[in-house]
């Protein structure tokens, strides 16, 4: 369950990343407002996964969740570069996670 928790918590922390860019500066309030409550339950799932799975482990999968999702939205919405060293960086990062997950109990 606490990895699960910890990967819903990647996929806000994308919500957020990507909602910052909407904010206009948080000039604009109910995009603000969303961008603010997905950080909120980011970080909040993030420290419920906590409770169970060690912190290195929980923060590097959670950074590393919301970065590979934040760069492949960012390709996509705002045409950002997708070169054949991005990817494969992100494809490290994403091996990364996955080494940790097989690594780690829980």
């Amino acid at each position: 369950m606490a990895w699960l928790l910890l990967i819903v918590a990647g996929l806000f922390e994308i919500v957020w990343a990507i909602g910052l860019k909407y904010t206009d500066g948080f000039t604009r309030p109910w995009t603000s407002a969303g961008t603010l409550a997905a950080m909120v339950v980011s970080v909040g799932l993030l420290g419920l996964a906590m409770k169970t799975l060690p912190v290195g482990t929980s923060y590097a999968v959670w950074v590393g969740v919301g970065a590979v999702g934040t760069a492949a939205l960012g390709i996509v919405l705002f045409g950002e570069a997708a070169s054949v060293g991005r990817l494969a960086s992100l494809g490290l990062i994403v091996a990364g996670i996955v080494g940790l997950k097989l690594s780690t109990p829980g």
